[in-house]
C-alpha cells in the first residue's frame, strides 16, 4: 500500500513540475518577444533607444512644449528650420506658406537678425486661423560661438553657416529638417519627413547630390577640397537626426581620434578656410567625404535647381515622379533668367488663403509656366506640377468652402 501512495505522489509532483515548465517557457517566450519588438522598431526608425528620452518627457521651446517620442514612433510633429538674415526673410515666409498650404502640421524654428523678428512674427500671425492651427512656430536669434564669431556670420552668405550650430542649439530636439529659404515644397513635408524610418544604423543627414553629372559638375571640376561621393552633396535640403549628430564622434584629417561635431567644426574650417567657395556647404562636404556610411543620399527631385534643366533635363526621377522639393538657387525666383522658376515662386506668394486652389492657384500658375516653354527649363515646367496638382487637388477636396 506504501508502495503505491509513494508511485501516486511521484506522479503529483512529476505533473507539478511539467506544468511550471510550461508556464516557465510561456513568460519566457513573452519575454523575448518584449525584448524583439523594440528591437525591431530600434532597426525601422534608424535611431537607438538608448538615444531617445522616455516617451512620457515633453520638453519647453521658446513658448511652445513638444513631446519627444519613444522609439520606434515617428515624431508626429515635424520639425522645420530655415535662417534668414539680410533680404531673405520673404522667401523664409513664402518657404513656411508652401509648407503651411500643402502639408499636416509642423513646427518651425526660424533663425532670423532681431530687426527681422517683428516682420516676420506679423507675417505669419496675420494669415488665417485654418492655416494657423497646422504649425507652430519660435523666432531664434542668429547665434554663433564667441570665437571666430565674425568670420562664422559672414561665410559664405550672411549667417548660412548659422545651420552648423543647430545640434548644439537646438538640444531638445531628436531630428530636423533643415531648409534653405530659397525652397518650396510642392509636396507635402511629411513625404521627406518620413526618409528617417530608411535609415539605417549608422546614416545620420539625408541630402542629395550637388549634381548628377561629373563631367560638368562644379566640385570635381574645381574643389580644393575633399567632397563627398563623385559630385559632392547639396545642404540646402539636409533632414538631419540631431540626437545621432550630437553623440557621434567624426572621422577626419586632423587627428587619428574621431571628434563630437562641436569639436570639429572650428579646426576644420581654420585648416580649409582659404579653400573653400560655398562656405558652410563645403565643410559639409569635408566631413562626409570622411564618414560616406553616415549619408543618406536621396534622388535630384527632393532638392531640384536649375543645373537640373538649364542645358536639358538630367534628373530622371523627377522626368518619371514630378518635383518634390524646387531649390531656387542663384536667385532664379527673382529674376528672368529661369521664368518656370519665378513663375513658381510668384504663384504661391499671391496666392491668397481660401481661395480655390484650383482655379485660383493651380490653373493661373500651369498657363504661366505654359509661356516659359522657349526655355530649357520651361519645356521640363510640368515636372513642377505633376505632383503638386494631385497633392492641390487632395486638398481641394477635403476643404469646405471658404477654409
Amino acid at each position: 500500500m506504501r508502495v503505491y501512495i509513494r508511485t501516486f505522489s511521484l506522479c503529483i509532483v512529476i505533473a507539478l513540475l511539467s506544468l511550471l515548465f510550461l508556464f516557465s517557457k510561456h513568460d519566457a517566450e513573452s519575454f523575448l518577444k518584449q525584448v524583439r519588438e523594440p528591437t525591431v522598431a530600434k532597426n525601422l526608425s534608424g535611431v537607438k533607444a538608448k538615444q531617445r528620452p522616455a516617451a512620457t518627457r515633453a520638453h519647453r521651446l521658446g513658448d511652445v512644449a513638444h513631446k519627444v517620442y519613444s522609439p520606434g514612433q515617428r515624431e508626429t510633429l515635424m520639425q522645420l528650420a530655415v535662417v534668414a538674415c539680410g533680404e531673405r526673410h520673404g522667401e523664409a515666409v513664402n518657404m513656411l506658406k508652401t509648407a503651411a498650404m500643402l502639408s499636416s502640421r509642423f513646427f518651425a524654428h526660424i533663425f532670423a537678425e532681431e530687426q527681422l523678428h517683428t516682420n516676420i512674427r506679423a507675417a505669419l500671425d496675420s494669415w488665417p486661423a485654418f492655416i494657423r492651427v497646422k504649425f507652430s512656430y519660435v523666432v531664434h536669434p542668429i547665434s554663433f560661438p564667441h570665437e571666430n564669431r565674425e568670420e562664422w556670420s559672414q561665410l559664405f552668405k550672411p549667417c548660412a553657416s548659422q545651420r552648423l550650430f543647430l545640434p548644439m542649439i537646438l538640444r531638445e530636439v531628436d531630428s530636423l529638417l533643415y531648409v534653405d529659404t530659397d525652397v518650396l515644397f510642392l509636396q507635402p513635408v511629411e513625404l521627406i519627413w518620413d526618409m528617417l524610418v530608411h535609415f539605417n544604423s549608422t546614416q545620420l543627414v539625408a541630402m542629395a547630390p550637388e549634381h548628377e553629372e561629373p563631367r560638368i559638375a562644379w566640385y570635381s571640376r574645381f574643389s580644393r577640397h575633399p567632397y563627398y561621393g563623385k559630385t559632392g552633396i547639396n545642404s540646402g535640403v539636409m533632414l538631419m537626426n540631431l540626437t545621432r549628430m550630437r553623440m557621434t564622434r567624426f572621422k577626419n584629417d586632423m587627428t587619428s581620434v574621431g571628434l563630437r561635431w562641436d569639436e570639429l567644426l572650428l579646426p576644420l574650417f581654420q585648416k580649409y578656410k582659404l579653400n573653400i567657395t560655398w562656405g558652410d556647404q563645403d565643410l559639409i562636404n569635408i566631413i562626409f567625404h570622411y564618414n560616406p556610411e553616415m549619408v543618406f543620399t536621396f534622388p535630384c527631385h527632393w532638392n531640384y535647381r536649375p543645373d537640373h534643366c538649364i542645358y536639358g533635363s538630367n534628373c530622371i526621377p523627377a522626368e518619371e515622379e514630378g518635383v518634390v522639393m524646387l531649390h531656387g538657387n542663384r536667385g532664379v525666383f527673382h529674376s528672368d533668367k529661369q521664368p518656370a522658376f519665378k513663375a513658381v515662386y510668384d504663384a504661391f506668394k499671391h496666392y491668397t488663403f481660401g481661395e480655390d486652389l484650383v482655379k485660383s492657384f493651380l490653373l493661373p500658375l500651369e498657363v504661366t509656366l505654359n509661356g516659359t516653354i522657349h526655355t530649357y527649363c520651361g519645356k521640363v515646367s510640368h515636372f513642377f506640377t505633376r505632383g503638386l496638382g494631385k497633392t492641390v487637388k487632395r486638398i481641394q477636396r477635403r476643404t469646405p468652402p471658404g477654409g
